[in-house]
């Protein structure tokens, strides 16, 4: 089966496509690189052009709402319609799990992009997962001062590994609207992941300050609601792959 990847060189994106090249499926991956734009829509004719199924693992790096929202609205409305045009047949998008019940910019533009998938021509499935076990250095980047902000927020990280195999599993089957929740094997502390990933040289180390936020995410919002598929690979065992001076 010819499949595409939107955001084929990203975290998640890459695994799927390494794990659909490994089953035997030709795959084209959708990248600047490889000159396709979501947000121009160059290249896109092209790279969908006889292709059966499209995964969306496309992403922008920001934090302010107006980009964020702008980037999920415009390349979403140009990936949906080039689909519908080169008659994909199923076009599988990857959201994140809580992103209709935490307050978040990001999560505003990724609301967005589902809406637009919903309303589109191409049969489709939403793919929910948790937060990446990066998330921990994701915090910590957006936190440049002496001190670590840190909300408490329960979380069930998963591996962007295990996120990729899941996307490559659901992609070659028929579309079914909003998958089960995909989440990590077991529920962490956000504060304790950082202060972890700290320990194993994996972040500068600074105090922590734990802080509650409103909004949904220190009040379970991120964690899984339901039954659903689940990863294999901890955090402590990401912790180890990645940053070896793990302490045991």
């Amino acid at each position: 089966m010819k499949i595409a990847v939107a955001g084929g060189t990203g975290q998640a994106g890459r695994y799927a496509v390494e794990a659909l090249r490994a089953r035997g499926h030709e795959v084209v991956v959708m990248s600047r690189g490889e000159g396709v734009d979501l947000v121009t829509g160059a290249g896109l004719e092209a790279a969908l052009a006889g292709a059966e199924a499209v995964v969306d693992a496309s992403n922008v790096l920001s934090a302010r709402r107006k980009t964020v929202v702008a980037f999920f609205d415009t390349a979403g409305r140009n990936l949906a319609d080039a689909a519908a045009r080169a008659g994909v047949r199923h076009l599988l998008t990857l959201s994140i799990v809580g992103v209709d019940r935490v307050k978040n910019p990001y999560y505003t533009g990724k609301l967005r992009q589902e809406e637009i998938v919903r309303r589109g021509a191409v049969p489709w499935t939403v793919l929910r997962a948790t937060q990446f076990h990066e998330f921990a250095g994701q915090t910590l980047d957006q936190l440049p001062g002496p001190v670590a902000i840190v909300p408490k927020a329960p979380v069930q990280p998963v591996a962007a590994r295990d996120v990729g195999e899941a996307l490559a599993d659901l992609v070659v089957q028929e579309p079914r609207g909003m998958a089960p929740e995909l989440a990590g094997p077991q529920a962490e502390s956000l504060v304790d992941m950082v202060r972890r990933l700290m320990a194993a040289g994996g972040a500068r180390k600074r105090p922590v300050l734990p802080v509650h936020l409103p909004g949904g995410m220190s009040s379970g919002g991120l964690l899984p609601t339901g039954p659903g598929p689940r990863g294999t690979q901890t955090f402590a065992a990401w912790l180890a792959e990645h940053h070896p001076a793990t302490p045991a």
